[in-house]
């Protein structure tokens, strides 16, 4: 598991929001300290603490070198240069993700000018039950040429499997200095590189309606007993249910939201090094301190009336529509959604992120273990070695291969560190950078590193069944769980 160690806590996102916090020439952190987890020394940006189990050494964000990829410069890209200088017009390059939607929108937006600029038709084919839609496309004989992964877990089975192909070609100097090396070690495998990230995703944020709290006199919570005390207050004032929360998802992605709250919680209760050997398995996954998590958990989840539509609702809405309830006209009937900054991509029409809803932080339990954030990205891996695959990759190693989408109403915290500071105009992303920055830990998605038969199997239908229970069963169930651990 020594793969899974340098990756468990990926200081990715902290390095993006130095470059989205501090002045576009800034290179290293300004009197910042950092507590290594792992033996791994790391430089934080702002002036924030930084704790990491990573094992490596970074550097902070707006150091890398800055890539231009331009149609009429040379980029420090082999085959986008190519590309550019139009060798491989008329081609077809297939990608596919599970970007839906508006999500879709922003990535097609991004991908357009690389269409435009070079003749290469790039065409995107959003996969529904993603995980289970792409491992039959490759089953079949018929991949896309480059696939977004979200779980270096998964990179790892395709690329041990044969799969997916090694990027030895791409100019990995370049892509160092922009992503930083624990970025490459997170997209490597037996020391050769097939992920290239893309996307960071901040998920420790709770979204709830700005007007409606000051209405109510309602204060945003610093600790996890306030939360709590405020959802009390919420159903004494008969307004409704504390929270919109569900775990269902399109396709057989169910139980992936309740995994993000048991890592944030995890984060919270427990220190870095228990965070990381969870993930490698050097705790057994039902250990104390997991369960003391699930305990904690079970205060919002199972407590009655917190959860709008209750254990049959959690199983049953689709997370896209969850929160709709929180937009009556007639005033909430759910006041908090803890979900990613991407959700407002799905809210209802005519909704505005940071008007009609906002997010705060979502609030630390034990002080010991301060102000961690969770956070989770998207690799592209490529399963067809063409030219003019590679130099769509290669794009979209680039600044400019994501500028579209940063631009985007559903813009994204790029893990590219050359990415210029002043893209990141558009709400949520311009505030979501000093949160980062401040934080005291940077955690990556524990269920993401863990082998896909746990991670993204038995720990997404435990959940399930835990919430069918109704919070009961918890330590069989957790038990199960520690059972479906591959051997070896």
């Amino acid at each position: 598991m020594k793969t899974m160690r340098v990756m468990a806590l990926v200081i990715a996102l902290a390095m993006v929001v130095a470059a989205c916090a501090a002045e576009p020439a800034a290179t290293t952190a300004a009197g910042g300290t950092d507590t290594t987890a792992a033996g791994g020394t790391d430089t934080t940006a702002a002036g924030g603490t930084d704790t990491t189990a990573a094992g490596g050494t970074d550097t902070t964000a707006a150091g890398g070198t800055e890539t231009t990829a331009s149609a009429t410069g040379e980029t420090p890209y082999e085959h986008l240069n190519q590309a550019y200088a139009g060798e491989f017009e008329g081609t077809e390059v297939v990608i596919s993700a599970q970007w839906i939607e508006a999500e879709e929108d922003s990535f097609n937006a991004a991908l357009q000018p690389f269409r435009d600029a070079t003749g290469i038709d790039v065409v995107y084919e959003p996969l529904t039950d993603y995980e289970t839609a792409l491992q039959t496309l490759v089953d079949g004989g018929d991949p896309p040429d480059l696939a977004q992964i979200a779980q270096p877990g998964l990179m790892q089975r395709y690329a041990s499997e044969g799969f997916a192909l090694p990027l030895d070609w791409i100019n990995q100097e370049q892509l160092e200095a922009d992503l930083g090396p624990n970025l490459m070690l997170a997209g490597s495998f037996d020391d050769t590189l097939y992920g290239v990230f893309y996307k960071g995703d901040v998920k420790s944020i709770v979204w709830y309606p700005p007007q409606a709290f000051e209405e109510n006199g309602y204060e945003i919570p610093t600790t996890w007993d306030e939360l709590i005390a405020l959802s009390d207050q919420i159903i004494t004032d008969n307004n409704g249910n504390p929270w919109c929360f569900s775990v269902r998802h399109t396709g057989a992605n169910d139980g992936w939201v309740a995994t993000d709250w048991f890592e944030d919680v995890m984060l919270r209760t427990a220190s870095p090094e228990t965070y990381q050997a969870w993930i490698d398995h050097e705790i057994p996954f039902n250990d104390p301190e997991v369960l003391e998590a699930a305990e904690l958990i079970s205060q919002i989840w199972f407590t009655p009336d917190y959860v709008i539509g209750g254990t049959d609702g959690m199983l049953a809405t689709n997370i896209e529509v969850v929160q709709d309830p929180m937009f009556n006209d007639e005033g909430p009937a759910c006041w908090m959604q803890k979900q990613a900054a991407w959700i407002p991509g799905f809210w209802p029409e005519g909704t505005v992120a940071g008007e009609d809803s906002s997010f705060f932080y979502f609030p630390p339990i034990d002080e010991e273990f301060g102000s961690p954030v969770l956070g989770a990205g998207d690799m592209f891996i490529m399963f067809n070695d063409r030219p003019e695959v590679r130099a769509t990759l290669e794009f979209l190693a680039t600044p400019e291969g994501a500028q579209g989408w940063i631009e985007s109403p559903q813009a994204f915290l790029s893990p590219n560190r050359s990415v210029p500071v002043d893209w990141y105009t558009t709400y949520p992303t311009n505030e979501l950078a000093p949160l980062v920055a401040e934080a005291s830990t940077f955690g990556f998605d524990a269920s993401d590193l863990m082998p896909a038969e746990v991670g993204t199997g038995t720990f997404w239908t435990g959940m399930l069944d835990w919430i069918s229970a109704d919070g009961e069963n918890t330590e069989a169930i957790f038990q199960e769980i520690e059972d479906s651990w591959p051997s070896g």
